[in-house]
């Protein structure tokens, strides 16, 4: 039987680099740590989009539904300025939400600033994907997903997603 191959979506939320004001680092810090950490074949879907709710809501929908993403990590838009409405988003496009995840991230996060309690990410189910916020910095983004890999493939599995495979000799990931 042949394995089947995990899609995954990358949204990077941001107005100035949606605008070309400066280069989507974010968005290339996931994809490099999902390269780093990923023991499974994958490969990916991206979108940029600004910090407008439609717009998100529009991209986690199309990267879930069109093009059959079963993890789709975002990026930016998850602190507490007027324009940080990706939490937002992803209530709306998603059916369940997975609160721990958003709770597990920030706990780890705050083993290195103090700000991340203003964090508001958060984690949910559209169909057979699994949505995570991730912060907008490349260095966060990597301390929050070491902090809630190793849940990803049983999580994928159980929505119907592919068996996957994460590099278990990364000795960052928490078991």
């Amino acid at each position: 039987m042949t394995q089947k191959l995990l899609k995954v979506g990358i949204l990077t939320i941001s107005d100035r680099a949606s605008a070309g004001v400066y280069e989507d680092l974010s968005g290339k810090a996931i994809k490099d740590y999902l390269q780093d950490n990923m023991a499974s074949d994958w490969k990916s879907e991206y979108l940029l989009v600004p910090d407008s709710l439609s717009a998100i809501k529009k991209g986690i929908m199309q990267l879930a539904d069109k093009h059959s993403c079963q993890l789709l990590l975002t990026t930016g838009g998850t602190g507490p300025s007027s324009r940080d409405v990706t939490p937002e988003a992803t209530e709306a496009a998603c059916s369940r939400m997975l609160p721990g995840f958003g709770e597990r991230m920030r706990a780890a996060s705050l083993e290195f600033v103090p700000t991340a309690i203003l964090s508001r990410q958060t984690a949910g189910i559209r169909g057979n994907a699994l949505v995570i916020n991730l912060p907008g910095k490349p260095k966060a983004i990597a301390e929050c997903l070491d902090a809630v890999f190793a849940a990803i493939p049983d999580c994928i599995k159980l929505i119907g997603g592919p068996e996957i495979k994460i590099n278990n000799d990364n000795a960052k990931i928490y078991h």
